[in-house]
């Protein structure tokens, strides 16, 4: 099926090249009059320009290094030197090549009004020059400002050429002679010291909220990929509030409910590139499967050590969990040869009355150092449990255990 034609777009773009045509065409016919005009009169050089002159009435114009003057006047010495002075600063400041670029700018966008007031200010400019040279080099402004008026109703020639009456206005006349006090000029340029100061500094202050802002931003996005890169493969359990196997779910579909009571992955082990032990070590992978529940009942909710008041404890502290661990712990022949030694993560749900359950064994040594230590911990007798607002409540808890076998 094929899209249907936008007829609206295609009249926009057709009216568009066919007036961006006509007026390039237009342009490419006056520079073509132009050089024929030059070629086929006679031409005398003079300083740094050529003169051609024309056989019809004309005021003197400039195109490029060309200025265009009437034969007659020329011969018999009609033209005052004040012109030729004024057409040699448009040939020497070459003043064409400004109304060219801009007239190519009007041609491709005509539709924007702006390139026409760009092209009188240009103009105008050309003529502020010219006449500021003039006033320098002869010295009579009352006779050139004279001059300039006698000629002022002369029909103009070619757009693109410098005109010598383009706008021959009252401000054009009082610029000849304004005067600018040289105090007032440094003046002038003193107070830009300041305000280019101000924009210095506004460019260069350091937006450090912003930065923290992103850095921040960013840490939180590569944690949440490390924690689906780490459960990638490990399968959840859910169980049902009478402790039923309900669903089985991959990290990527649990509820938000549910990643909440996903054990926080273990820290990085350090890399042991020389040792022998390394070889034997698991991959920081998450493990095959955990086991979450999938009811959301407030007195049942879990929390993490972190936002408890008081945490979790083994009967008699920390120290005495490690002791009954070591006492209770039983390394497997196959981990005693291989002088297997470094840490099972582990993570496990402390529940109200203080038992233990949802064992989770986060990363381990293989050679069975996981499965011993689900079977130390279920020998662990009850814990006095967490509490949240004053409330005994359900605690996750993390914590590694320290392995070293001996022979």
């Amino acid at each position: 099926m094929q899209d249907a034609t936008n007829y609206w777009l295609l009249s926009i773009w057709s009216i568009y090249a066919l007036v961006t045509a006509i007026l390039l065409f237009r342009f490419a016919r006056n520079i073509i009059k132009l050089n024929t005009k030059t070629k086929s009169n006679t031409a005398i050089d003079y300083k740094n320009s050529k003169l051609v002159l024309l056989k019809e009435e004309t005021l003197p114009y400039t195109f490029l290094n060309t200025i265009f003057i009437n034969e007659a006047a020329y011969y018999n010495r009609k033209i005052e030197k004040e012109l030729y002075t004024h057409e040699l600063i448009h040939v020497t400041q070459r003043h064409t090549l400004d109304v060219l670029v801009i007239e190519t700018l009007k041609a491709l966008f005509w539709f924007n009004p702006i390139f026409i007031f760009y092209k009188k200010a240009i103009q105008l400019n050309h003529e502020f020059l010219a006449d500021e040279k003039v006033v320098k080099a002869h010295h009579n402004i009352p006779f050139y400002q004279n001059l300039l008026i006698s000629k002022a109703n002369a029909n103009p020639t070619y757009y693109l050429a410098s005109n010598l009456n383009y706008s021959v206005t009252k401000k054009r006349l009082i610029m000849m002679t304004k005067t600018t006090s040289i105090s007032r000029a440094l003046l002038k340029k003193g107070l830009i010291i300041p305000l280019l100061t101000v924009l210095l500094f506004s460019l260069c202050t350091k937006v450090v909220a912003q930065e923290q802002k992103v850095v921040k931003a960013e840490q939180t996005k590569n944690q949440l990929t490390g924690v689906e890169k780490y459960f990638e493969n490990t399968i959840f359990k859910i169980r049902d509030e009478k402790g039923k196997i309900v669903a089985e779910k991959r990290f990527s579909e649990l509820s938000n409910q549910e990643k909440k009571n996903v054990p926080p992955p273990p820290p990085p082990v350090a890399k042991q590139a020389t040792s022998e032990q390394s070889a034997n070590l698991k991959e920081a992978e998450g493990p095959k499967w955990v086991e979450l529940s999938a009811y959301d009942k407030e007195d049942n909710k879990a929390y993490k050590v972190a936002d408890t008041e008081t945490q979790p404890t083994f009967p008699g502290g920390m120290n005495e969990f490690y002791k009954f661990v070591a006492a209770n712990f039983k390394v497997s022949k196959e981990a005693t040869a291989n002088k297997i030694k470094g840490k099972v993560y582990v993570t496990f749900m402390v529940e109200k009355d203080g038992s233990l359950s949802e064992f989770t064994i986060l990363r381990d040594m293989g050679y069975g150092t996981g499965e011993e230590t689900i079977r130390v911990l279920k020998l662990s007798p009850n814990w006095t449990p967490g509490t949240v607002d004053g409330e005994v409540a359900r605690v996750m808890y993390s914590l590694p255990i320290t392995i070293q076998s001996t022979p």
